[in-house]
């Protein structure tokens, strides 16, 4: 069986997330092909559009948000992504466990007893007006029926876990600091959340792994399990199996892909990327080796926004009056530095509108 190393791995991750090339593709298309953006900051996703699209205007996510044909909503991992609207109603009852498991895990002790079932009714029952609420409001109201766990656990579980819901806009248009309210999916986008087919070989699972592997293939089992936070997908994988090709990494696992996805040349060029906090082109994998070093992979998990140099994490960045500024995590060549600032000032033009373009690169 063929063996990639970390290199070959590296430029297929950049080929695949749109970052050794930047795409003409749609912003719709973009976050579909993504599979969704990270975005439990609102602004995050437009640094992360913005290094994978040419020409990208950040109003256009503003737009697809108040037509509804993107949301922001809790999904992958029990985490706030930026999905299409299709996406949302067609994978949501496919996560309904895993959130539920995750939203336990996080207040087990606090919801010793309580039937989630008849929290979840209430919840929808409160939220069936499409009133906007906050997390806050609708736990007050349940705390009365439930006052152990706390408004804001039950707010956080009911929201997070229990009823399909979506952040309203303003929240996560460009440029707009908005608090979270929110609304039930199905009333949102007028359309019911889909249920789960009744077949024993995982559709939904199925197409979960296929749009997975497009996107940040080639792939361990336990990486397709890390990006979306499900443990039931062996399933999936065995019933399209035939349909994949297999490699091995450096450490011996078997990685999964589509036949014909992209594998460039390991020598391929990669260019400087900037990259928001929490983009999944890190975190969606178990085995983030491929780019970045195991001394910083604590940054991943801690917001810190990030640099590509050569398409590994070298430096981390940060924005303030204006200026964008680069702590690099090792020594950059004279061509690397350049680099860097180039891509530093057009990030601070597109962030300040063109009225700035300060860069300030730090050893």
């Amino acid at each position: 069986m063929t063996v990639l190393d970390n290199r070959a791995l590296n430029r297929a991750t950049l080929a695949r997330q749109l970052l050794l090339d930047r795409a003409n593709l749609p912003v719709i298309d973009t976050v579909a092909h993504l599979g969704g953006l990270q975005a439990q900051e609102p602004q995050e996703p437009f640094v992360g559009l913005w290094s994978r699209l040419r020409a990208f205007d950040p109003h256009t996510i503003s737009d697809l948000l108040t037509e509804r044909l993107v949301v922001r909503t809790h999904l992958m991992r029990r985490t706030v992504h930026l999905v299409t609207a299709d996406d949302a109603l067609a994978w949501r009852a496919r996560h309904d466990a895993m959130l539920r498991q995750r939203a336990l895990g996080a207040y087990r002790r606090e919801f010793a007893g309580v039937d989630l079932d008849e929290l979840a009714t209430a919840g929808q029952a409160l939220l069936a007006d499409g009133e906007p609420r906050s997390m806050a409001e609708l736990g007050r109201v349940l705390a009365e029926r439930w006052p152990e766990p706390g408004p804001r656990a039950l707010g956080e579980v009911v929201i997070a876990a229990l009823v399909p819901a979506v952040q309203m806009p303003p929240r996560g248009l460009w440029r707009a600091r908005a608090g979270v309210r929110n609304v039930p999916l199905a009333f949102w986008l007028g359309r019911e959340v889909a249920p789960l087919p009744p077949s024993d070989s995982d559709p939904v699972g199925q197409a979960l792994v296929r749009r997975y592997l497009a996107a940040f293939g080639p792939a361990a089992s336990a990486d397709v399990r890390a990006w979306c936070g499900l443990a039931g997908l062996p399933t999936a994988i065995a019933a399209i199996r035939d349909e994949l090709v297999t490699f091995r990494d450096e450490r011996g696992r078997e990685l999964l892909d589509l036949p014909d996805a992209p594998r460039p040349d390991p020598e391929t060029p990669a260019p400087v990327r900037f990259l928001p906090a929490f983009d999944n082109a890190i975190l969606g994998y178990h085995d983030r080796g491929r780019i970045i070093d195991d001394a910083h992979r604590g940054l991943s998990v801690a917001g810190a926004r990030v640099v590509l140099v050569d398409g590994r994490v070298a430096a981390t960045w940060s924005v303030k009056a204006g200026t964008v500024t680069v702590a690099s995590l090792r020594d950059f060549s004279r061509a690397d530095r350049n680099a860097v600032a180039e891509q530093g000032r057009a990030l601070a033009s597109f962030l300040s509108a063109g009225e700035s373009h300060g860069i300030a690169i730090e050893a």
